[in-house]
């Protein structure tokens, strides 16, 4: 693809040879001739210096240290995610049935749906245009999936979830199996309580390799549109997220927290139950929230404080092993006036 036709496919204007071939992506640091990378910040001048990328996407303003055909944007990365999608498509079933599906008869599929190999689907189920079901899927009774949905190998639906258009469930997720609930009985031992809520995913989200979502005991466990959710995340039961939120690989959620919109919780952090996060809060990386956020802050620490906070914490911190030294030897001092005092 030649230099133009990218710019032109990008919506950004663009300097050197208009004839320059590019036939992949890659990043400064691996790019060889014929590709196409990406300078975000100004960090990494020296590798722009170094690559062997043919051309790079910079900043509008941004004055190169060397020759080198650019294209340029005000958000270079967003312009390199889209050209990513010029070089490469992720694999597509074909449209169809695999022989050795399991296809509960009274099951509804729209237009263009691919079903792979070993996929089971029970009854009840409804299954919107143009998604795709890959191999292994298990999807159980009375589930609602939209159109142009990506539930990849292995994942498992369970009953009564629904599902959003152009929604992507990663594979080894689960969603909406039970809640864990438990009664403690008078002998010490537990009674399970069953979970008959549902899991609603909003259109557009996305849920991570091996991430849980419980259904609630009642009523349900929403997650909010376009919210993105990574990895290895535990999300309990009769959690409420709202729109376009982020939460990133390992963070747990104990159950009937409610978060607002575009909240960010960074990677390992852990929520009690029954909280409320505000409207754009974001939560540093493994912090223990124990109690409501406002709107708006950014909190860090265990248990969570303000993150301006949280950094004369670790400031201080970092000279404990020297304040101890110096309250040893004035405590020496003060022993030693004591005794030659005589009291």
């Amino acid at each position: 693809m030649q230099l133009q036709e990218i710019a032109q496919k990008l919506g950004c204007p663009y300097e050197g040879d208009p004839n320059l071939e590019i036939h992949g992506v890659a990043s400064l640091a691996e790019a060889r001739p014929g590709e196409l990378s990406f300078l975000s910040e100004a960090r990494y001048l020296p590798l722009l210096e170094q690559t062997q990328a043919s051309a790079v996407i910079v900043e509008e303003s941004l004055v190169l240290p060397r020759p080198i055909a650019c294209l340029r944007g005000k958000d270079p990365r967003l312009l390199f995610a889209q050209a990513i999608e010029l070089f490469y498509q992720p694999y597509r079933l074909p449209v169809g049935i695999h022989p050795t599906a399991v296809i509960d008869p009274s099951v509804e599929l729209g237009e263009g749906v691919a079903i792979g190999p070993h996929v089971v689907v029970m009854e009840g189920v409804k299954i919107g245009d143009y998604t795709q079901i890959h191999p292994n899927v298990t999807i159980y009774p009375h589930v609602r999936i939209g159109s142009r949905c990506q539930l990849f190998a292995n994942c498992v639906i369970h009953e009564r979830t629904e599902i959003g258009d152009d929604c992507l469930i990663h594979s080894g997720a689960v969603i909406g199996d039970d809640g864990f609930g438990h009664i403690p009985l008078p002998d010490g031992s537990w009674r399970r309580m069953l979970q008959a809520g549902r899991v609603v995913l909003e259109d557009g989200v996305e849920v991570g390799s091996n991430t849980t979502i419980d259904r609630a005991a009642v009523g349900e466990t929403r997650i909010g549109r376009g919210t993105k959710i990574d990895n290895l995340v535990q999300i309990g039961h009769g959690v409420k997220t709202g729109s376009h939120c982020l939460i990133v690989a390992q963070v747990g959620i104990a159950g009937s927290t409610q978060l607002g919109h575009h909240v960010i919780l960074a990677g390992q952090c852990g929520l009690a139950g029954h909280l409320h996060i505000g409207d754009g809060v974001r939560v540093a990386a493994q912090t223990g929230v124990t109690s409501d956020i406002p709107a708006g802050q950014t909190v860090a620490g265990y248990p969570h404080q303000p993150i301006a906070e949280w950094r004369k914490s670790m400031a201080v911190q970092r000279h404990l092993p020297e304040l101890q030294r110096t309250l040893r030897k004035l405590e020496a001092r003060v022993a030693k006036l004591e005794q030659s005092s005589g009291t």
